[in-house]
């Protein structure tokens, strides 16, 4: 395979060689490796072991390391991973530690790398289909708002708008701008949510900015019609990925048929991505959980002793006493 392999890695050694073994089979002339560092000394060994994996690499292939000697954390370690990748090739098949490809997504990110490589209305190729086989259109993948980062191909052309502290989004969610990017206003408050967040430090994560970066250039997705990768990581040590039952955990892959049918119109899947954000974004958490997360919420307990009649003056006389 010509197309060069980004391989993000971190302290899951037996997560990583699964994932090194269809890397292996795919056999890439070059592979780019990017690692975190431990937090503490428990995660040194673990970190050691994931990296050796690479090791195993046994055909010809120009192997690249990047490996950080501290932990940066999910959000600084993928940036600034990614852009050592695009700073040494032009476009790249990127994998996590913990998404396992079918062979299939190889050569379908490589087919397309190429057909849309000077094309800026599409900016990303995801190797994940949320739609659990439902196939949407005729094509062997359609187009979609949304950027899958279960295994996904881009090129330096497109990460060059990548920010990740989202400079621009103050601006933008100021002028009411950001509406306009999504199919509903409810997409659209969540993600607004989500990158308010990332602007006040409070979350930890990469992914949210290259949404932000891609739509606010106007470029498209592109999504599988046949799910070709598979997130093995839905597990406690996860960074992110720590609800087992979520339902996009562990799905089957399946491969496509090739040659590859392409679509005759390049317009986002408007149905296809209500699906999805329905189900990923949007979903509501079961009742065990909504009501375990109220019965906790001590601002939920203030509100109903305040409204109490017998319980709220006392309640009120309490909270409002002289503290000497």
């Amino acid at each position: 395979m010509k197309t060069p392999v980004a391989f993000l890695i971190y302290r899951r050694p037996e997560l990583t060689r699964r994932v090194f073994a269809e890397i292996r089979r795919a056999r890439p002339e070059r592979l780019l490796v990017v690692a975190d560092g431990p937090r503490d000394a428990p995660d040194r060994p673990l970190c050691a072991a994931a990296r050796a994996v690479i090791d195993g690499v046994d055909w010809p292939c120009r192997v690249q390391t990047e490996f950080a000697s501290g932990n940066m954390g999910c959000r600084r370690r993928v940036a600034t991973g990614l852009d050592w990748v695009f700073a040494q090739v032009e476009e790249a098949i990127i994998l996590e530690d913990d998404t396992v490809p079918h062979p299939d997504f190889f050569p379908f990110c490589e087919e397309l790398l190429a057909r849309y490589r000077d094309d800026p209305r599409i900016g990303h190729i995801g190797g994940t289909d949320n739609n659990r086989g439902a196939a949407r259109g005729a094509g062997s993948y359609y187009f979609s708002r949304y950027t899958s980062i279960w295994g996904w191909a881009t090129w330096r052309r497109a990460w060059q708008s990548y920010d990740v502290d989202l400079h621009a989004w103050p601006a933008l969610k100021a002028s009411g701008g950001h509406r306009a990017l999504f199919a509903s206003t409810e997409e659209a408050e969540h993600f607004a949510a989500v990158w308010d967040e990332i602007r006040a430090g409070t979350l930890d994560t990469w992914d949210a900015q290259w949404l932000f970066c891609r739509l606010k250039a106007g470029s498209l997705s592109i999504a599988p019609n046949g799910n070709l990768v598979s997130n093995i990581g839905f597990r406690a040590d996860a960074t992110h990925t720590r609800d087992v039952s979520h339902p996009f955990a562990e799905l089957p892959t399946r491969g496509l048929a090739f040659p590859l049918r392409h679509p005759v119109r390049i317009v986002p899947d408007d149905v296809a991505d209500r699906r999805r954000v329905s189900a990923e974004f949007l979903r509501r958490p079961p009742l065990r959980q909504r009501l375990a997360g109220t019965l906790g919420n001590k601002h939920w307990y203030g509100q109903w002793l305040r409204n109490s009649p017998l319980i709220g003056p006392a309640w009120a006389g309490w909270r409002n006493r002289r503290k000497g």
